[in-house]
């Protein structure tokens, strides 16, 4: 078995989405401050985090788009572990749009699809909040329509941001498919043969979160 790590580390400082401060990492406890309560020799350090839940790579929820939709909390880990998965490579096709013919190859019932764009490249740099690929309204009817059991991607958004209606989001989310955006590595990825996971912790009232995310390979 070989585990493959499909996540974008958090780290201090670093921006996922425009407009949307970056996360703060420090010390609650620092290890020096914590020689004050232990015997000689021994100390421990307690972090603390600030951050959105749009940091990393992270995973939408129904509840992200939908108020009476399941949050993180209520998403059951058979929907989120051990999922069937499938890779659709799409670098070099010349267009920002992926649409619906892009998976007709793909056998996507039952699967998570993971669009893989090579838009990861761009990460931590200005490159990455200008001009990402995304998935068309018809792509996300065509997987909805398949049976998707999760799509994922390495962009910034599976939407087109210039669209503020984010079809996507709406068809996918709507159909109880969730989406994990800013994934990463997928180039190490054969196109199928594989399980994909990415649970966030169990928050309550939230439709986002960052995940692990990873694929594991027999």
């Amino acid at each position: 078995m070989r585990l493959i790590d499909l996540s974008h580390a958090i780290e201090h400082g670093m921006q996922t989405y425009p407009g949307m401060p970056a996360p703060h990492v420090c010390d609650f406890v620092s290890r020096e401050a914590s020689k004050r309560s232990y015997s000689s020799g021994t100390s421990f350090q307690i972090g603390r985090i600030d951050l959105v839940a749009n940091t990393g790579t992270y995973l939408d929820s129904p509840f992200h788009r939908f108020e009476e939709g399941a949050d993180i909390a209520q998403l059951p880990l058979s929907k989120l572990t051990g999922l069937p998965a499938v890779v659709v490579r799409v670098i070099g096709t010349g267009g920002r749009a992926i649409d619906a013919p892009a998976f007709a190859a793909v056998e996507a019932a039952g699967k998570a699809v993971l669009v893989h764009t090579d838009w990861s490249r761009h990460w931590r740099k200005p490159q990455y909040f200008e001009g990402h690929p995304y998935l068309t309204a018809r792509a996300a009817a065509y997987l909805r329509d398949q049976g998707a059991s999760l799509v994922g991607i390495d962009s910034l958004n599976i939407d087109d941001m210039a669209d503020g209606e984010r079809p996507v989001h709406t068809t996918l989310l709507h159909a109880g498919i969730p989406i994990v955006e800013h994934l990463t590595g997928l180039s190490q990825l054969p196109l199928t043969g594989f399980t994909f996971s990415a649970v966030p912790p169990p928050v309550r009232g939230m439709g986002t979160f960052p995940v692990r995310a990873f694929a594991t390979l027999q």
